[in-house]
């Protein structure tokens, strides 16, 4: 009977270190997540700015297309910044990022309501509004920026 609950234990132990292991994320895979969904949505928002600056012709279909994609996208770089990966991969994320984690929060949720409104401004079809929210986006994205990321 003790030998069958050793090895009960044992195998219990086992599943659970293999699962944790699974569930562990290395930073170079982390860093190349959160910069994957950072490029998207510069990718998505450049054509955005360049609507709001005149570079592009305004097309409210384009910009409600781009502006729901760089909400969703807002949600998702945050979590790629794991502990320890602030090394591992080429990265511009600065060392404060791990030491202010509640500033940092507070500008990534301050991203995310921007983003939300962006996408609102441009279901809208008001030109001029969208030129508006683009600027306060791109101020939430320069504010995280100007504190967390080195040039």
């Amino acid at each position: 009977m003790r030998g069958a609950l050793l090895a009960f234990a044992g195998t219990l132990l086992a599943g659970i270190v293999a699962i944790t292991y699974a569930q562990e994320i290395k930073p170079d895979r982390a860093i190349k997540y959160r910069q994957g969904a950072l490029t998207v949505m510069a990718w998505h928002f450049g054509v955005l700015g360049a609507m709001a600056k005149g570079e592009r012709p305004y097309n409210k279909d384009e910009a409600i297309k781009r502006a729901s994609i760089v909400s969703e996208v807002s949600k998702l770089p945050w979590e790629g910044f794991t502990p320890g990966s602030d090394q591992g991969a080429p990265t511009k994320a600065k060392p404060e990022i791990w030491k202010e984690p509640g500033k940092f929060k507070e500008l990534q949720d301050k991203l995310i309501e921007e983003t939300g409104k962006l996408a609102a401004v441009a279901k809208n079809g008001d030109e001029a509004a969208l030129k508006t929210q683009v600027g306060a986006t791109g101020k939430a994205c320069s504010n995280c920026h100007d504190d967390f990321r080195n040039k």
